[in-house]
């Protein structure tokens, strides 16, 4: 499955899910661990991970595997690593503080 493929069905999946604030970003030419970062917000840790063991059901029926879940129940930020995907759905406390589209969204150097 190709990375586009895969970050359109995760997003699909949290959208579907009730995720908020649902952002994409293609970080391909600003580092080489992965091609898309999806953030979502959560409307509680719960739902947090709940919204993240849809989507790795999900996946899993087309035969892609998470290399890494991090987050336990009841934290603030889950983290999916799906490869050329990583997930991150978060509270909205969790979002606001650690702002990771604004550190992903700066202009990478030439």
């Amino acid at each position: 499955m190709q990375s586009n493929e895969l970050a359109k069905l995760v997003e699909t999946e949290l959208d579907f899910r009730k995720a908020e604030n649902l952002v994409t970003l293609y970080v391909g030419d600003k580092t080489s661990i992965t091609d898309y970062m999806i953030i979502a917000t959560a409307t509680s840790a719960r739902h947090a991970k709940s919204l993240t063991d849809y989507v790795l059901e999900k996946v899993k029926v087309l035969g892609v595997n998470a290399l890494g879940v991090e987050g336990a129940q009841g934290s603030d930020w889950v983290l999916l690593d799906l490869g050329d995907v990583i997930v991150h759905v978060m509270t909205g406390q969790a979002r606001e503080f650690y702002q990771l589209e604004k550190l992903w969204s700066v202009a990478s150097e030439k």
